[in-house]
């Protein structure tokens, strides 16, 4: 929806928000229900009007819960009945410097201002380490905004007796406690603050009025600062940026100019912009973006202007190039099939309106950015936080160089007549194991962000995911696949829990990576199933299907599996039984799996 695009309207956004939401309701039927408990500081309806809005918009159907006013630190910490019956699967507390209890005088010595800061802290660390007991779900707390005045000047931040010097204490103590905790985030506000103007966020006439914490206005940037966090933490994040060329990667048409002509580089403040940008672009493969070119070009010319010597990005900095006169909406659809990845897990970046105008039209769900003129395409981009980063795992880092290895398995494909016969030439080796601490993340973050091979589609957090692995009421694994391209990481995840007789192994999540598909890794995590299954005494497994509108490729998986279908329903839901066999032949044939 264009009104909840970045840049967006506001105030229109605060005028219209009930026509949107209607509007957002009509759109489509696939929402993720999550439950969200708001513990505020100060008065939160409207910043919870403006969220459901944009979380809405990013296919997650909000149910929430409100503190009363300034009840946040009671209903954390005295066991409130309604919070607990609500069972919150995401936590928000909305504090601000309004909520500092105590500062600093400029009289006090830096013991009593040590004594302030100590107190200060502990007051929101206790109730951060009773919510993680309590709640085992994650938690965003906002960091604390600088005051609208200073009292000492431009020695604000130097004395320690300053405001502005305390909360920066009390901001890299949060941050301390964010980095030690895996479910924990920060919400920083007092990044958001300094973008939006301190003096207008800050306007004092809305405290004193109605007790918000920043001014109207300011809600709407607050809220879609703060749904970008939640979307990324149940794994709506997009995936890949396909970028247009010409006067969007560098000044000129290479076609027509020449690449000698292209302006790009620090030869002129035009050049110097466009080369910023593909730094920004370059940075965005360390945080696991897939980089690919979606241009109406000459390939030849395309790998021109990617070679100039002044440019940041190269050739070997994307995964694909598509550079051709095929309409660019048919490109994104190819960029897509090839990644294995959905059209709206794509961000596409172009100058030209009307080629945007056609990709919003033609590819639903790809977000296609008002990207302006070239000094405002970082800005946007950032600021739209279609990449935000709640978790940065290895598997991240290495994301560009996962998916250019399977473009090179799909070449070596092409060379064999017998699928078998190429599936043996990997060399592919794997590792099968129940949970484990190192995983956890990766095993969550794949849970919120897996939708084709997904049988039943359920999120799981990772204290949820600790407990699991904890529980031997479950059994659980994880798959992790190299071959002789390159380490996929893990790829697989499967959730199984025991009925009370332990007689029976009901499978509550069974998910891969799309980047292995046809790779036989289903076949061993089965065999894997099984062998845990005739280890501890179980019988049967019964294995779920429950549709969405991106999981239809695995409709029939379980029948593959060599399960039996017992019962489906007019909604397309599906149940499978298997019947564990002494004599259980093993599926995989082709990956040499340690354990």
């Amino acid at each position: 929806m264009r009104e909840l695009t970045y840049p967006f309207d506001g105030e229109l956004i605060l005028k219209k928000s009930k026509k949107l939401k209607r509007a957002l309701l009509e759109s489509r039927t696939d929402f993720l229900e999550k439950r969200i408990a708001v513990l505020g500081g100060s008065t939160t309806h409207d910043i919870i009007r403006i969220l459901e809005l944009f979380l809405l918009e990013q296919g997650i159907r909000p149910v929430f819960y409100e503190s009363e006013y300034a009840q946040y630190w009671q209903d954390a910490m005295f066991d409130n009945p309604l919070l607990s019956d609500f069972a919150p699967e995401l936590i928000f507390i909305h504090t601000s410097n309004r909520n500092i209890a105590n500062y600093p005088m400029p009289g006090d010595t830096k013991g009593q201002v040590d004594e302030l800061f100590t107190e200060q802290y502990e007051h929101f660390r206790v109730m951060w380490d009773k919510l993680a007991d309590t709640y085992h779900c994650p938690v965003i707390q906002n960091n604390f905004e600088y005051p609208f005045y200073r009292l000492l000047g431009n020695q604000e931040a130097v004395y320690v007796q300053g405001r502005i010097s305390f909360i920066n204490r009390l901001n890299e103590a949060f941050y301390q406690y964010a980095r030690e905790h895996e479910s924990f985030f920060i919400h920083d506000i007092n990044y958001l603050s300094a973008s939006y103007g301190l003096d207008r966020w800050s306007d004092p006439l809305y405290w004193h009025m109605y007790k918000y914490a920043c001014c109207m206005q300011a809600i709407p940037d607050f809220a879609h600062n703060l749904s970008n966090i939640i979307k990324s933490i149940f794994g709506k994040n997009k995936k890949a940026l396909a970028l247009d060329l010409d006067n969007t990667l560098w000044s000129g048409i290479v076609g027509d100019d020449g690449p000698e002509n292209l302006e790009i580089g620090q030869e002129t403040p035009m050049g110097q912009v466009y080369a910023e940008f593909q730094n920004y672009l370059k940075a965005q493969k360390d945080i696991g973006v897939m980089l690919t070119v979606n241009s109406k070009n000459e390939e030849e010319n395309a790998l021109a202007g990617l070679n100039h010597p002044e440019g940041i990005l190269k050739p070997e900095d994307f995964i694909l190039i598509k550079a051709n006169w095929e309409p660019k909406s048919h490109n994104i659809a190819q960029i897509a099939q090839e990644l294995a990845i959905l059209p709206d897990s794509l961000v596409f970046v172009d100058d030209n309106p009307a080629e945007r105008e056609i990709v919003e039209m033609q590819i639903p769900g790809a977000a296609v950015p008002a990207v302006g003129t070239p000094e405002q395409y970082i800005r946007i981009l950032d600021h739209s936080g279609f990449f935000e980063v709640t978790k940065l795992s290895e598997d991240d880092r290495k994301r560009n160089e996962m998916y250019r290895a399977n473009i090179e398995r799909k070449k070596q494909q092409a060379q064999f007549g017998d699928y078998q016969e190429y599936l043996r030439s990997l060399e592919m080796r794997g590792t099968i194991r129940p949970f484990e601490p190192l995983y956890t993340a990766r095993i969550a973050q794949l849970s919120n962000k897996s939708n084709q091979f997904n049988l039943t589609t359920r999120r799981y957090t990772q204290g949820e995911i600790e407990n699991f692995a904890a529980d031997d009421a479950y059994i659980t694994r994880y798959g992790k696949l190299v071959d002789r391209f390159g380490d996929n990481g893990v790829v697989s995840v499967v959730i199984g829990r025991r009925d009370e007789n332990q007689s029976i192994l009901h499978i509550e999540l069974w998910l891969m990576s799309c980047r292995v598909l046809k790779r036989d890794m289903e076949y061993a995590m089965m065999d894997s199933v099984v062998e845990a299954c005739q280890a501890c005494g179980i019988e049967t497994i019964m294995g779920y299907y429950y549709p969405t509108a991106k999981n239809a490729m695995v409709k029939d998986f379980y029948g593959t599996m060599g399960f039996e279908k017992t019962e489906e329903t007019d909604t397309g839901v599906t149940i499978w039984r298997f019947t564990v066999p002494a004599d259980y032949a093993l599926k995989n044939t082709v990956i040499t799996v340690e354990k």
